[in-house]
């Protein structure tokens, strides 16, 4: 069965996430209904991260099989179609090989998140940023960030419904910037804990604010406690924007 991967960016706001779900509209029942137009056949989607209600992708990767074989070019244009009037959109589609899966063949998935640092609400915006009108101090979150790269137990920023084996992870790449009136936190793993990276933002706006220090952010992942956990980032700022394989 030939097998395709596509590249998706979407607006998260309307569904209840990547995954199926029986009573809410997913991404993944989009793309499943968009392809059962098309080629008549009901094929099921793997996607490279399982993002959350809420959350946007700018690069998510997802593949499929068919039974019958399809030029790409006209796979991309028969989505595109399909999926509307939903804010999805195939960027790329591809024809692969059987040994590639979306998931478990991905080396490293990469985050932004981005926080409007103004007193004005988003307006533009709107649903795509975590508005935090109180100035923060991106330098004090960039090194509190760089305290805690490498492999550790992430118990303290991982979500208790979490259904991964081990809470241990390796982080890569914690950044942290600020451009104009916006702060853009950037994060590289091989794979994240269920809500680590909101769970760390929403920590790291607390050192932002003066609340904590770098020392605090460092004293509470290793305390490895999800009640030593600031609030949880809101959704709206998250967006998967790649994945390497």
């Amino acid at each position: 069965m030939p097998r395709y991967r596509l590249t998706v960016e979407y607006d998260g706001r309307p569904f209840c996430g990547w995954q199926m779900q029986a009573h809410d509209l997913s991404v993944q029942q989009v793309l499943e209904d968009a392809i059962a137009r098309f080629s008549g056949e009901d094929a099921v989607t793997q996607a490279a991260g399982r993002t959350d209600a809420g959350v946007h992708a700018l690069g998510q990767v997802v593949h499929f099989d068919l039974e019958r074989e399809w030029d790409p070019f006209k796979i991309r244009e028969a989505l595109n179609y399909h999926t509307k009037p939903h804010p999805v959109a195939i960027l790329t589609c591809e024809q692969v090989g059987e040994e590639f899966e979306a998931r478990f063949s991905a080396i490293a998935r990469h985050y932004e998140y981005r926080i409007l640092n103004r007193r004005a609400r988003a307006a533009l915006d709107a649903g795509r940023v975590w508005h935090v009108p109180v100035e923060l101090e991106a330098d004090a979150m960039h090194e509190a960030a760089q305290s805690i790269l490498g492999r550790h137990d992430f118990t303290t920023f991982r979500a208790s419904e979490c259904q991964a084996k081990s809470p241990e992870r390796t982080l890569d790449i914690f950044n942290v910037r600020r451009e104009s009136e916006m702060i853009v936190v950037t994060a590289k793993a091989r794979s994240f804990l269920h809500s680590q990276v909101r769970s760390m933002v929403g920590s790291l706006k607390l050192v932002g604010e003066g609340k904590w220090t770098p020392r605090d952010f460092r004293a509470a992942l290793d305390a490895r406690d999800r009640a030593r956990c600031g609030p949880l980032a809101p959704p709206d700022g998250l967006y998967l924007t790649k994945v390497d394989y």
